[in-house]
């Protein structure tokens, strides 16, 4: 009998130092949304939604969006204390600044701040100083990025056919601003050079199912942005150029910035001429040479263009990136980083 008890005692030791063992007393245990995200699903919640609307038209805005891999997007501001992750879209903030939550943050719960605008079209930043924890912009140092458009690889069966040209070029502007870098270029490109122009701003306008028909006539089409700055290569340069098959002539931030994204042979940039009187010199005499014309098209072969305007897809990319964000970081200063 004594013999059984000291047995029993010595399988309970043993078992105690085997927790021990496995489960030491500086054991880091996840917290916050980390041991959310292995219990429960990660909720991701869309404060705005982007420009006031919800891209699903069927659903809901105050209804799950999405699941996917134990992760939920919602747009529903009841799930606030539960969120590991709010998103706000700057375009709703700049108007309204006290549409921000109120009362406590919950712990560990993390800010996103999202814009596809530019700094020069980004209104009350300063006051957002300090509330943020990642960023997601068309910015490629953000801490998630989202660009208007990518290219990806062509899978070898397809092919890309060079649209019949009719035309040399056009311009599809809806705000014009005369003392604008981009209005001073146009005006002293088309001293020199036929150029049709669409938009709003000529009464003018193309819709959806016009837009590329149209401009896939003209040899070259005026990807302008509306302002300079790193990274910003909107939808002007992949869907209105790349998608109609024109070749892209850009005025933006530097050739380097556009070849970070783009084949150097694939577009033309202004400040690669003296003068808008060169460029239309080039343009013109490009345009009466088919072989050197098609020279432009010959990154067709290896890359198809993707855009990227779903908001429900970008905000999914929360989801499979949450787990590789820097779970300290703040921004300080948003609108010094973003002005930089």
């Amino acid at each position: 009998m004594r013999t059984s008890k000291r047995n029993v005692v010595m399988v309970a030791l043993a078992l105690v130092a085997a927790v021990f063992v496995i489960y030491p007393s500086n054991y880091a245990r996840p917290t916050g949304p980390q041991a959310q995200l292995a219990r429960d699903p990660l909720v991701v919640l869309v404060w705005n939604w982007p420009f006031f609307k919800n891209s699903t038209a069927e659903a809901n805005v105050c209804q799950d969006l999405y699941t996917m891999d134990n992760c939920v997007l919602t747009c529903d501001k009841s799930a606030f204390r539960r969120a590991g992750v709010v998103v706000f879209h700057h375009q709703e903030l700049q108007t309204n600044i006290s549409s921000l939550p109120h009362g406590a943050r919950p712990p560990q719960q993390k800010w996103i701040w999202v814009s596809l605008e530019s700094p020069s079209n980004t209104k009350n930043l300063r006051q957002l100083n300090g509330l943020f924890n990642w960023t997601m912009t068309y910015r490629e140092d953000s801490d998630i990025f989202i660009p208007y458009g990518s290219l990806v690889s062509r899978r070898q069966h397809d092919n890309f056919t060079i649209p019949e040209k009719s035309r040399l070029s056009t311009w599809i502007i809806s705000n014009y601003h005369k003392k604008s870098r981009r209005a001073e270029v146009y005006l002293n490109l088309s001293k020199h050079m036929q150029i049709d122009i669409y938009g709003k701003s000529v009464k003018k306008s193309l819709n959806k199912t016009l837009l590329l028909p149209t401009i896939s006539k003209y040899a070259f089409y005026l990807a302008f942005e509306n302002s300079i700055h790193k990274d910003y290569i909107t939808e002007k340069l992949w869907r209105n150029s790349f998608m109609a098959g024109s070749v892209p002539v850009v005025l933006g931030p530097p050739r380097a910035n556009y070849e970070r994204f783009i084949p150097s042979d694939s577009f033309i940039h202004v400040n690669d001429f003296p003068s808008e009187k060169k460029l239309a010199k080039f343009l013109k005499e490009l345009w009466q040479n088919r072989t050197r014309y098609e020279q432009y098209f010959k990154w067709r072969k290896r890359y198809t263009v993707k855009m990227h305007s779903d908001w429900t897809a970008r905000f999914r990319t929360i989801c499979s990136k949450f787990n590789s964000l820097p779970q300290s970081k703040t921004y300080d200063n948003l609108y010094d980083w973003f002005h930089e």
